[in-house]
């Protein structure tokens, strides 16, 4: 910064300009110093970084970000979490696939929590919780990135893919989780 602080200046002259006295402030004391610098040296970072963010401020959003995330995650996954997820296949495929990975792998657990309901009912239960969650996921996703202005295009148009790829593999877990089972019973 053009306007630099000395530190490590004694403390002011007893006497102004005009020769009127004032009061001579007493010396720092080595906290208060270090205190000082300390202060002063977040304010020049935080001017640098308000100049940087005005020049790209979604790169200092996407950095903060990573970097919140990567240390929520580092004791589960490891050092730089999400720079290894980034390698997945982000194709509609790929995308579709781990989606539903995730949600139908619930199925047991929600059996168990309601051992009460027969499988048909519990099986339909379930099937429209986790509809329901990843149709409120892609709304938001959509909001998210309409919000930032990219929304369009291919962009859009992988969505899209992406969420007839999911809601088809749910109806076909639902039909074969269920199905075999059914058949037996018949």
């Amino acid at each position: 910064m053009a306007n630099s602080v000395s530190l490590n200046a004694k403390s002011p002259p007893a006497e102004t300009r005009a020769g009127s006295r004032v009061e001579a402030k007493p010396e720092l004391t080595p906290t208060q110093r270090a205190k000082l610098q300390l202060n002063a040296s977040i304010m020049q970072a935080s001017a640098s970084i308000s100049i940087g963010a005005q020049d790209d401020p979604q790169a200092l959003l996407y950095k903060s970000a990573i970097t919140g995330i990567n240390e929520a995650l580092q004791a589960e996954l490891g050092d730089n979490a999400v720079q290894n997820a980034a390698s997945q296949d982000h194709s509609p495929e790929g995308t579709a696939g781990r989606i539903l990975s995730f949600s139908t792998a619930f199925l047991g657990a929600y059996k168990k929590q309601n051992p009460g309901m027969e499988d048909s009912a519990a099986m339909e239960k379930f099937m429209d919780t986790i509809k329901g969650g990843i149709e409120k996921g892609f709304r938001e996703a959509r909001d998210i990135l309409k919000g930032l202005n990219v929304l369009g295009g291919d962009i859009a148009g992988s969505i899209d893919r992406t969420y007839e790829l999911v809601m088809k593999g749910l109806d076909d877990f639902a039909a074969n989780a269920g199905g075999p089972e059914e058949e037996k019973a018949a």
